[in-house]
């Protein structure tokens, strides 16, 4: 979808990797390490108690890192790496990267909104009646029109999945999942999750939480007749309906277990927040939601398309969707016209 090359690595081979092994060996050595609350990677270089020296929060620790990149990392000299029309110069990817730029300038290229869907794991799957779709063992869509119109229907795809309807899901937030309008290709329906109740809402919560959902349940003998029954366990998982004395600001500070259900309820809610971010609103006529929660229990308007990028950024998009910018030259062109040992032409 956007062009990128992917190299598949074995698990736990780091040699099939190793510039990335090796950027990351960097970045704990020459940014990590010099942190407050740095705990390493020996136990025995860890201070007695390094989460109270930790101050840094998300945003803050993206902005460093993003920064350190920029000043440090893409600053070093690249050495025998060095560009074939430099020799004897000194140059790192920054100043690569700013010769690039004069030569070839810079096209800004905003994404569709609709490019968030069409990157999501794909699902091809059959449409039960009065169920809807089955998604990693829960179901989604049975109030959605658009998926409830095709019960029982198959659809025009051919080949591996032929007759499967492709279902798009987001693992980091299972509350729902998207259905791409076969008459419409540019219309994306957000069919719910089955067990969210009627006109609520449910916590943010992963794949990793809806399969230990699955398996709590299989443990105590649930056989549900629909998801809704799911539901309590559910809350039961993410501790909105634990006791109050078992509530995360209750919890000892020195409690493992506490420790380790706040950081998974954290790390929940900014999954399902970045989700909600990245997630682009229905097209007018669509029937979707009106609201969605954006994943800290806060309840927001849903943006449309064209306020994902205000002002300028929407007349450059409108520009530029009309036309495919034009690929760069080869380097054996233009090697060819500033040559001068090439023969010109007649008309020359």
């Amino acid at each position: 979808m956007l062009g990128c090359n992917i190299l598949p690595a074995r698990t736990l081979r780091p040699q099939d990797k190793a510039a990335v092994e090796r950027a990351f060996g960097a970045l704990r050595t020459l940014l990590f390490a010099k942190l407050p609350g740095y705990t390493g990677v020996d136990v025995a270089d860890r201070a007695a108690a390094p989460e109270r020296d930790a101050s840094l929060t998300m945003a803050q620790m993206e902005h460093l890192i993003a920064k350190w990149i920029v000043q440090v990392w893409q600053n070093r000299a690249l050495g025998e790496h060095a560009p074939a029309w430099g020799p004897g110069e000194e140059h790192s990817p920054n100043s690569l990267f700013a010769a690039a730029m004069n030569q070839g300038g810079w096209a800004l290229q905003v994404p569709r909104p609709e490019l968030y869907y069409q990157l999501l794991p794909a699902h091809h799957v059959k449409i039960h009646l009065n169920r809807g779709v089955k998604i990693g063992g829960l179901w989604y869509g049975r109030n959605d029109h658009a998926i409830r119109s095709r019960e029982g229907t198959l659809s025009a795809r051919g080949g591996k999945h032929k007759g499967l309807w492709e279902v798009r899901s987001d693992p980091r937030d299972r509350r729902a999942v998207y259905f791409q309008d076969p008459d419409d290709p540019a219309v994306w329906h957000r069919a719910q999750w089955n067990g969210t109740p009627p006109g609520g809402e449910v916590p943010a919560f992963s794949d990793k939480t809806a399969e230990e959902l699955l398996r709590e349940a299989r443990a105590s003998g649930l056989a549900p007749r629909s998801d809704a029954a799911l539901l309590p366990v559910l809350l039961r998982l993410v501790g909105e309906a634990a006791p109050v004395e078992r509530w995360p600001t209750q919890l000892a500070k020195k409690e493992k277990e506490g420790r380790k259900k706040r950081r998974n309820l954290a790390r929940q809610a900014a999954q399902g927040g970045q989700a909600a971010s990245d997630r682009a609103a229905p097209a007018p006529g669509d029937p979707g939601p009106a609201r969605e929660d954006d994943g800290t229990g806060t309840v927001v308007p849903l943006r449309r398309p064209g306020q994902a990028v205000p002002g300028e950024g929407q007349r450059d998009r409108r520009e530029g969707a009309a036309r495919r910018p034009a690929p760069p030259g080869t380097l054996r062109d233009r090697l060819r016209r500033t040559s001068m040992l090439r023969i010109p032409g007649e008309g020359e």
